[in-house]
């Protein structure tokens, strides 16, 4: 183990990431909700990470953080663009008739939806990332 600290943070990305990924599959595949197709270009930003990250780790080669860091921001972008339409229920040019991007499926407090969770994990995983840069460049 080169770097606890960023041993620490990776295994902190990979539990995100993994909840994140799990709870998706699991609302499309046991819930039965129809992913939209700016869900699935979330998943095509989130579905890779587990798997970088496993091998990161399994390797001690801990480069990728470059990769997650531009994978969760490009991620954000798409869950903030969903979100904002979601709630403003506004419709978006990616948003087809048949696959309508501003269905509330789910919906807690009056703001948290299935958009906002993943901005969460994403934005989460980007901070975490980014210290991991940074953490590498003080020392």
């Amino acid at each position: 183990m080169k770097n606890s600290t960023t041993y620490h943070m990776f295994i902190l990305i990979l539990i995100i990431s993994l909840l994140a990924t799990s709870g998706s599959l699991y609302l499309s595949e046991v819930v039965g909700f129809k992913p939209c197709e700016l869900c699935w270009y979330q998943r095509l930003f989130m579905y890779p990470i587990p798997l970088i990250i496993l091998i990161s780790l399994a390797i001690e080669d801990y480069k990728s953080r470059y990769f997650i860091a531009f994978f969760s921001l490009i991620g954000s972008i798409i869950a903030a663009y969903h979100y904002i339409i979601q709630i403003s229920q506004t419709g978006g040019t990616f948003c087809d008739i048949g696959d309508d991007c501003i269905i509330m499926y789910f919906q807690s407090l009056g703001f948290i939806t299935i958009p906002f969770l993943s901005l969460i994990a994403f934005i989460l995983i980007f901070i975490v990332s980014i210290l991991t840069i940074y953490s590498k460049k003080l020392k």
